[in-house]
């Protein structure tokens, strides 16, 4: 790595007691009620995300008494590209992970911090993946990585890399829980108003509508109606999204190639759950190729796209400064000049109630399911009057958009962490600080 730093195998930096090692062979028998099981896809991020509530019973775990975890041990994806990596957090204790994951124990001779930081590392990863085993599904060799070089700096260097890295990295966990708070109470909000209808149950039985002004509360009525989808509130109505907003379908054709500079091209993976766009993984495209994929629309801020194959239905919402072409699978939503309420237009997307309504709509291949982009005009939803969706338009627009800053400043900060990481582990003699 062009240091003058001592190395040593990463196998012996572990403790005397345990040993790198992957997990449970068979994790097909789940159960509901048992140990859970980390598995690759739980290792993303820098972060064990357990989101799949995969168990196995006590017996089987036992089976594995070596990948047992106490909290503190690094955990690798071995299925994936290398590089993703994290530290088991002490609230994972007596968890055990699956084939696809090794774990890694190390012992109190290195900083553990250093080490995940480390196999996240460009030359880390180049040096795993020169070693992949697989013909068709690549992976790394439990030998391999334990034979792995770990230039090893003074433990007070391996400390102050790690804070100065760590630091970026808290702030950048700081700013994900602070968007997880923030997508919370949009939901909460939309949810009470347009889903519980929580206003009208007050109005009908006499009583203030909790934590809302009179101004507000007048806006709603205090009784209901039947409709085709249920009780809803009265002078409300059924509506479909095409009546509120145009559906545009991105061009069919071949996919244009990758630019090194250019303008952004809207991929799948950019879709995040919240309803954010994610670029840190950016494709550019040059500008004839953009002319031609934003002939039908050129997604700007408010607008919301929708993917129609393999992850169908997911939804998110161009922010502020982003201008991008549609790639393919992908179909823009863009409010009507009659109907200026683009939170609405999301939180609505992303509700239960209208992803239910796509799985309705969505088509069952023998491949891949597919929503027809003819369908989703037609997908119905609940309509209140728009002075209501522009009252909720002034309380939520401001949580999205904070939203959106925290995932672009979690990029920038994103991008100075891996820009320091290899001159932080390549012994530079910059001194590089962090405040």
């Amino acid at each position: 790595m062009g240091s003058d730093w001592p190395k040593r195998q990463l196998a012996d930096l572990c403790d005397p007691d345990r040993k790198i090692a992957y997990g449970i062979l068979k994790v097909g028998d789940f159960v509901s009620d048992g140990i859970p099981v980390i598995r690759g896809g739980d290792v993303r991020e820098g972060r064990v995300v357990f989101d799949d509530d995969k168990r196995v019973t006590q017996e089987i775990s036992n089976q594995f008494s070596r990948t047992i975890l106490k909290g503190g041990e690094i955990v690798i994806n071995l299925i994936s590209e290398p590089g993703h990596s994290a530290i088991v957090p002490k609230g994972f204790s007596g968890y055990n992970v699956s084939r696809d994951v090794a774990v890694i124990p190390l012992g109190d001779s290195v900083d553990h911090r250093y080490v995940d930081y480390f196999l996240r590392s460009r030359w880390a990863i180049d040096w795993l993946t020169a070693r992949l085993q697989g013909s068709v599904t690549q992976k790394i060799n439990i030998g391999t990585l334990r034979e792995l070089p770990v230039p090893i700096p003074p433990l007070a260097e391996q400390k102050r890399i790690a804070g100065i890295l760590g630091a970026l990295d808290d702030k950048i966990e700081l700013n994900r829980k602070m968007n997880e708070t923030l997508e919370q109470m949009a939901k909460v909000l939309f949810k009470s108003w347009f889903v519980d209808f929580d206003p009208v149950h007050a109005k009908a039985v006499g009583r203030q509508p909790a934590s809302m002004d009179k101004a507000t509360a007048d806006l709603f009525p205090d009784s209901f109606v039947d409709s085709e989808l249920g009780k809803v509130p009265k002078g409300w109505e059924v509506s479909e999204l095409g009546q509120i907003a145009d559906v545009i379908d991105c061009l069919h054709a071949k996919k244009p190639e990758a630019s090194e500079t250019g303008q952004l091209y809207l991929q799948l993976n950019n879709i995040r759950d919240d309803g954010l766009i994610d670029i840190s993984e950016t494709f550019l495209i040059g500008l004839e190729d953009y002319k031609k994929w934003t002939s039908r629309m050129e997604a700007t801020e408010g607008d919301c796209v929708i993917t129609n194959v393999g992850r169908v239905g997911a939804v998110a919402q161009i922010p502020q400064g982003m201008k991008a072409a549609l790639g393919r699978n992908i179909t823009g939503i863009r409010c009507k000049p009659i109907f200026t309420n683009p939170t609405f237009l999301i939180e609505c997307l992303m509700s239960e109630e209208m992803r239910e309504e796509i799985r309705r709509k969505t088509d069952t291949g023998t491949i891949l399911d597919a929503l027809n982009v003819k369908s989703i005009p037609k997908l119905r939803f609940i309509r209140p009057p728009l002075m209501i969706t522009e009252r909720f338009e002034r309380l939520a627009r401001p949580l999205r958009h904070q939203m959106e800053r925290g995932v672009s400043q979690s990029r920038t900060l994103t991008d100075l962490r891996d820009t320091l990481l290899p001159k932080l582990l390549s012994g530079d003699p910059t001194k590089t600080s962090h405040k």
